[in-house]
């Protein structure tokens, strides 16, 4: 018997395979991994779980993480946030992540709830697609990742970014940090 079976409180991750809180947004982020893998032929291996972000802020280090950060041949290429409430009010907070999270701004940035999404434009911060069929299927993401990366985020800007992603995530309430990242 699984501890998900034993422990109402914990699940399984569908990607992972290991136990986690159940807590949060934690079952949408599970509905939207199943898709991922089922529905739109990503592989276990293309999607990265709770992927580490920092920031340095007037030299204090800021960790967090991003619920998935979808890559294709190694090149990360979507950032997702899973939501348990609106979705406009996270978009702001995964574009963010989406230019920070790299040397180059990933090229998509996701908010779900497992049941729809918004797939937002990194460049522009404005939304491309309405629904989980806006999410690009993997074949989409390979020529994706063939493409030339974005430029990166300019300088004058980058502080801005680091501001609003901390500001946002701090936010964030019911869910599991771990390697000593602070809320």
């Amino acid at each position: 018997m699984n501890d998900n079976q034993t422990n109402p409180d914990m699940i399984v991750d569908y990607i992972t395979g290991e136990t986690v809180p159940n807590m949060g947004a934690e079952i949408n982020r599970q509905q939207l991994e199943r898709y991922l893998i089922e529905e739109k032929g990503y592989r276990r291996e293309d999607i990265l779980v709770d992927a580490p972000i920092q920031v340095e802020i007037d030299a204090d280090i800021y960790r967090s993480t991003v619920d998935l950060v979808v890559q294709v041949d190694g090149r990360p290429l979507m950032a997702v946030k899973c939501a348990a409430g609106s979705l406009g009010s996270r978009e702001r907070e995964i574009v963010s992540a989406a230019r920070l999270f790299a040397a180059s701004p990933l090229p998509l940035a996701v908010v779900s709830d497992g049941r729809t999404a918004t797939v937002l434009d990194t460049t522009t911060g404005k939304s491309m697609g309405k629904g989980l069929t806006a999410i690009p299927r993997r074949e989409a993401a390979v020529e994706l990742a063939r493409t030339n990366p974005l430029p990166p985020v300019a300088p004058e800007r980058i502080v801005r970014e680091k501001l609003v992603f901390r500001s946002y995530d701090s936010m964030n309430v019911n869910v599991q940090r771990k390697d000593g990242a602070s809320p």
